[in-house]
């Protein structure tokens, strides 16, 4: 007696198909899973023995052997759990072999209960790719999977419920597909922060271009806190990007029956004793990291020389390519790493270097030490540095409220808007990511523009990519004015947010 169930697997954060086969033979009594099963596949076995007994169907006596095809393919998970008693009760004859168009996923309780899965989008759009036309997912997983459209999504609560759907007993309704949220109620805003315009036209220009920024100033200033409210003035999340970020995070099991949709930009801010395996991503299953969960949002490193040197320098190749590879004995799986770095920072170990109040101990050595904690090459991907001064009595007792995060937020999306439209043939949708072609086309210098930065390439020591950035912003700057070219203005403006300079403050 045989049966071929199809499910679905997940490597990285694409899902593929698999084909659970059941052979029931005579012989002596056994239950063999092949195909590279993981720990958590062959205790199925188990699971599904129980689940199949107590819901009142008997369990073969036979030997029998499930194979997971292709089996050259290493099997991870317990969403295999349903198909394979799907596989094992039409192979002895209990239920009719489900259609073709039909695929099952889920994780299977003592009593037939289903539980959720981790990476149910991005297996439910394989599912659809492959021409499956019905996917039965457990029921906290069944929004999640419906948001990849085009195929119909059927939410099973126990296995009673779905053999009785498969009989013709009842029906089980489709899902429907979630509503993405675009507004968390008590987001914080940039309202709230008092003075520092000039910190806050810098993360203006970030979030309007994507740029990485760095913030250095004393405790207190208020470096977090903005960071913190920068997702509030990002632009929305197209479908796609929504899509992308989903399936990471349902891969990393950070999805659920509430919330099972990424909708708003991830902002992720791991503490500075974080590994570098915990920012890449790893295991011996790989796993996406920080820098993969912050895709098409917001990575915020806060104490930045606090961060272990193997940590930070994992960043640089993720922050040039967008996708980070991870290579093990299993294989090589690459993620999806396009995120805005955000990086904060005291000036000193004691936090008071430069501080009118002159409360700072830090010898000359002790200050080069702590800037040299970060890396050249690291510091040469951070697009804007802004010094983030204290704030001074007046400032702090002002009762005005600022600029609010909505209307920073217009200005962002009408220059995120032009860049769209100039670079929708190239696939950039923002000015961090631009090529080389690109900067060559769309950031073109007058002759005064070109003497400014060449007085500043020669001052500053910049590398190329130092001089590349800058074109960027001034880009970026400019597009926040409506303005068509790069003006002399703009470019100065993209200087001095390149200034800071850490080799002066390290003597």
């Amino acid at each position: 007696m045989f049966s071929r169930i199809k499910s679905m697997g997940v490597s990285g954060v694409g899902g593929y198909m698999v084909a659970v086969e059941v052979y029931i033979s005579n012989g002596l009594p056994g239950f063999e899973i092949v195909g590279l099963p993981d720990a958590a596949v062959k205790e199925a076995r188990e699971r599904v023995r129980a689940a199949i007994k107590n819901n009142g169907y008997r369990f073969p006596v036979s030997r029998m052997t499930v194979n997971l095809a292709p089996a050259d393919k290493k099997k991870a998970g317990t969403v295999y759990d349903l198909p394979i008693l799907i596989g094992i009760l039409s192979a002895a004859g209990d239920i009719e072999k489900p259609g073709e168009d039909c695929a099952f996923i889920g994780e299977l309780s003592l009593t037939g209960e289903l539980r959720p899965v981790a990476g149910a989008l991005p297996m439910a759009i394989a599912a659809m790719r492959r021409g499956v036309k019905r996917l039965f997912v457990p029921a906290d997983n069944a929004d999640e999977a419906a948001f990849a459209q085009e195929i119909s999504v059927f939410p099973v609560e126990n296995v009673e419920q779905l053999i009785r759907h498969l009989r013709g007993e009842i029906s089980i309704p489709p899902a429907k597909q979630p509503e993405p949220e675009r507004f968390c109620p008590g987001m914080p805003d940039f309202s709230d922060v008092k003075g520092q315009e000039n910190v806050k036209r810098a993360f203006e220009i970030a979030a309007a271009g994507g740029h990485n920024i760095l913030i250095v100033g004393p405790p207190g200033a208020g470096k977090s806190m903005m960071a913190k409210r920068l997702p509030t003035i990002l632009p929305d999340m197209s479908r796609e990007e929504m899509i992308q970020s989903t399936e990471i995070h349902s891969v990393a099991g950070l999805t659920s029956r509430e919330h099972p949709i990424v909708s708003l930009r991830p902002f992720r801010a791991p503490h500075h004793t974080v590994s570098a395996i915990g920012l890449s991503g790893g295991g011996s299953t790989p796993r996406p990291g920080e820098i993969s969960l912050a895709h098409n949002g917001v990575l915020f490193l806060d104490e930045l020389p606090e961060f272990r040197g193997d940590a930070l320098e994992v960043l640089r190749q993720p922050l040039e390519d967008g996708e980070v590879t991870v290579s093990r004995v299993s294989g090589t799986v690459t993620f999806p790493s396009r995120f805005m770095l955000v990086c904060a920072m005291n000036p000193c170990k004691c936090g008071w270097y430069g501080h009118p109040s002159g409360r700072c101990r830090c010898s000359e050595r002790d200050i080069r030490r702590y800037h040299s904690r970060i890396s050249g090459p690291l510091l040469d991907r951070i697009d804007i540095i802004v010094e983030v001064p204290a704030l001074d009595f007046e400032e702090l007792k002002r009762r005005a409220p600022a600029e609010s995060s909505g209307e920073i937020k217009k200005r962002v999306d009408a220059a995120r808007s032009i860049q769209r439209q100039r670079y929708q043939d190239d696939g950039s949708m923002c000015n961090a990511h631009i090529g080389s072609r690109e900067l060559r086309d769309f950031c073109a210098l007058s002759p005064e523009c070109e003497e400014l930065m060449h007085d500043a390439f020669d001052a500053m020591g910049l590398s190329a990519r130092s001089y590349d950035r800058i074109l960027r912003v001034a880009r970026t700057i400019a597009d926040l004015e409506g303005e068509r070219d790069i003006g002399v203005s703009h470019i100065a403006e993209a200087i001095q947010y390149r200034t800071y300079d850490f080799r002066e403050n390290n003597t």
